[in-house]
């Protein structure tokens, strides 16, 4: 990989433009994101909901690496990579189980929930177990809601925990069930999906569904140039002790906003799409508290419900999207809710950006393409979250290249 010729691409970016063409195509590129950036940051991998007692386990990959999460006998959410510490293979396959134990389907090497090692038939005399453990990977738990980080000294996470705690408590995610999932594969690089979800420039015209709920000729960061209605939603928040924020660091912000005018969700019809609420305060009348996570995140957690996005990149041009629906786990399906409409109108959004995304990176491709500059006033959350890219893959390359440009050796 040359990080010189990389840091190249990134210093010739003009401010306020978007990437340089090789930085959304090529393969060098690819393999450098994945491990300066996915493999450096912290990224929301899921619900506790998920793994609710004992033993229950969840799956999943971030680009080629397999993570297990597991809840152990003590209660403790943990993570692991999912590799057997015989010969590699993968111990758990992608999706959710219950297990007493964790076995190696390969060689039926057995760990307990802890990780640690409990049995290794036909071993030598001399091998210990206790130098055989799963490796462990950085794991926390806010408000129901599970974050890991594959990095050996992850950033800091004091300032996200203290106030997501706060914002998001009132949302009772410990007691949520997931009700729908999907996943969609896009064929466009994970940066190309990620700036198409980081503004509302094209809801108007490519969102109908969403638009009826959405705000989405809101300015800046949910900037409502002073509309009354937006201020007596703050005004209901403070009354209501609900916080609204806008909170944040480089790599994360959560806001609570209003929806439009008469909305109390974003469903196609604007009312709640669960009779049980996970918000109580105000009705469930709150708007939509919204928070997003570089480099791959958002959710907006209503009244009633939960909707949560997340991209993982596969190859140079795929990612892998994967949306969740939360609701209250005491709501019935087909009674408080409808398990067939619940996904609208993120599903069709979703599927609106999926062809938007392989439309950019296909014009991206071009001979033609040259980076343009964004909206300061409809993509301010485009150019933060770019900025914040080429900030932590400039990063990463000054900690590898040695003075004179060289690499460290290893």
């Amino acid at each position: 990989m040359d990080l010189a010729k990389i840091r190249g691409e990134l210093d010739s970016r003009l401010p306020g433009h978007s990437l340089p063409q090789g930085l959304y195509n090529d393969p060098a590129v690819f393999a450098f994101d994945l491990e300066a950036i996915y493999a450096q940051s912290w990224l929301m991998a899921g619900f506790t909901c998920e793994v609710s007692e004992p033993g229950a386990y969840t799956s999943i990959k971030v680009g080629p690496w397999p993570i297990l999460i597991v809840r152990g006998r003590d209660g403790v959410i943990r993570g692991f990579h999912n590799s057997c510490r015989h010969r590699g293979a993968v111990l758990c396959k992608e999706g959710q189980g219950k297990s007493p134990r964790i076995v190696c389907p390969y060689h039926k090497w057995t760990y307990n929930l802890d990780g640690s090692l409990m049995s290794a038939a036909r071993m030598p005399d001399d091998f210990d177990k206790s130098d055989h453990g799963l490796r462990p990977v950085r794991t926390e738990v806010v408000a129901g809601v599970i974050y890991i980080c594959l990095a050996d000294n992850p950033p800091a996470f004091e300032q996200f925990r203290a106030e997501m705690t706060e914002v998001l408590a009132p949302h009772d995610l410990e007691n949520a069930k997931v009700a729908y999932s999907e996943v969609l594969l896009e064929k466009a690089n994970w940066k190309l999906v990620l700036e198409n979800g980081r503004e509302c420039y094209h809801c108007q015209a490519s969102h109908p569904e969403l638009s009826k709920t959405f705000p989405v000729g809101s300015g800046a960061y949910f900037d409502y140039n002073g509309a009354e209605f937006a201020r007596i939603f703050d005004e209901r928040m403070v009354e209501l002790a609900l916080p609204s924020g806008p909170i944040g660091e480089d790599w994360w912000q959560a806001v609570r906003f209003p929806l439009n005018p008469g909305m109390l969700s974003m469903t196609m019809d604007g009312q709640p799409a669960s009779k049980v609420l996970m918000c109580k305060p105000g009705g469930g009348d709150i708007g939509s508290l919204r928070w997003a996570l570089e480099p791959h995140s958002f959710a907006h957690a209503t009244g009633e419900m939960l909707f949560f996005f997340s991209a993982m990149p596969l190859t140079p041009r795929e990612t892998l999207v994967t949306a969740k629906w939360l609701v209250h786990k005491d709501a019935v399906a087909g009674v408080d809710y409808d398990p067939a409409t619940i996904n609208e109108p993120w599903h069709s959004t979703n599927i609106q950006d999926r062809d938007l995304a392989e439309n950019n990176q296909d014009g991206v491709d071009s001979r033609g393409y040259v980076p343009g500059p964004y909206s300061p006033e409809a993509e301010i959350l485009v150019l933060r979250f770019v900025d914040w890219y080429c900030n932590k893959a400039s990063a990463y390359i000054d900690g590898k290249l040695g003075t004179k440009g060289r690499l460290h050796a290893a």
